[in-house]
């Protein structure tokens, strides 16, 4: 009897492994994805996009995107009709397909990645009729919306770690214990025991990466006051304008947004703002992440911000968001450090 569980638990590996095999090979056959970062293809009849089914998407989807500047879209919608997706479009990174009709036998939302192409994210929305379609994607709008900004974050993750700077991670394990993923033209461009300035710079576009640390009070060292009254005094301190008495600090314009966050092993508080030059006509958008160190002494902050004043900025912010979120604690291996996922 024995023997013979022996080889009926064999038999099940050897399927599991066939099937995970099976699985990767067909994964590896499928082609690129296509279309831009941020752009969302939407496969629904033209009637139905211009119902109150169309309406409730473009509210949640192409709402206008937090803490910009300027005015920019969440995402950029794309109406394809059913008939019309083809080939060309089903290799898109990113398609919501609406599917309203009266065969529909079990309504509600499925959610599929690297259906046509790699890699992809698929979100079906199955209902018999308009109104229902509405109040699936309105009850279902948090995972929607998730589903999306995950699949656009792990992109960019996935890139940075294929094409990263090597060099960058050491300086900022030894400071705070663990390092973000840089992808390849991250330069270093200050380093003190307490603060790191990482950026990324064109002639029209510039994006930064702050990491720095200070010990924790006791008193409300998670509260949006703290954070940022915490931030201004680190920057006027490490961050100077071009000219006398300009430096880094938070605008006034609107109150800094919190939320406090659970990702991969990690909680955070993440705020958004603007920054500004004091005394200079300079700003932008930023995006910070406040946790406490591993042993519990410093708070520990992770920021990027974007300085693009010719152009849109919600994809040069999502790019170095996701950088914070690729964070991850470092262990020691023979004498070495290395970087450890968190899952």
């Amino acid at each position: 009897m024995k023997q013979f569980l022996s080889i009926m638990a064999f038999a099940a590996l050897l399927l599991s492994f066939t099937s995970c095999k099976e699985g990767s090979r067909k994964k590896a056959l499928l082609p690129t994805i296509s279309g831009k970062a941020g752009e969302v293809i939407v496969v629904i009849s033209k009637g139905e996009w211009e119902s109150s089914t169309g309406t409730t998407i473009r509210d949640i989807l192409a709402t206008d995107c937090p803490f910009l500047p300027q005015k920019e879209p969440l995402y950029t919608l794309v109406n394809i009709s059913p008939s019309a997706f083809t080939n060309i479009f089903q290799i898109h990174r990113n398609i919501l397909i609406v599917n309203i009709s009266n065969d529909v036998t079990e309504p509600g939302v499925v959610y599929r990645n690297d259906v046509w192409a790699q890699p992809q994210c698929v979100i079906s929305v199955n209902a018999i009729d308009s109104e229902s379609a509405s109040q699936l994607i309105k009850d279902n709008e948090e995972r929607i919306l998730h589903t999306l900004e995950q699949a656009e974050r792990d992109r960019i993750i996935g890139n940075a770690k294929k094409y990263e700077e090597r060099s960058l991670p050491p300086a900022v394990i030894s400071m705070v214990g663990g390092s973000p993923h840089f992808p390849t033209g991250y330069v270093l461009k200050k380093k003190t025991n307490d603060f790191i300035w990482i950026a990324y710079e064109t002639t029209y576009i510039n994006q930064g990466i702050f990491i720095y640390k200070y010990p924790v009070s006791g008193e409300d060292d998670l509260s949006v006051e703290k954070i940022i009254a915490m931030r201004n005094e680190v920057l006027q301190k490490n961050v100077p304008g071009m000219f006398e008495n300009t430096y880094m600090t938070t605008s006034d314009i609107t109150m800094p947004g919190i939320e406090y966050i659970k990702y991969k092993g990690r909680e955070f508080a993440e705020v958004r703002g603007y920054w500004e030059v004091h005394n200079d006509y300079m700003g932008g958008p930023f995006v910070s992440q406040s946790f406490y160190s591993r042993d519990g002494k410093d708070i520990i902050v992770l920021e990027g911000f974007v300085y693009a004043p010719r152009y849109d900025k919600r994809h040069y912010l999502r790019q170095v968001e996701s950088i914070l979120y690729s964070f991850e604690w470092a262990e020691q291996e023979s004498g070495k450090q290395k970087i450890t996922q968190v899952y």
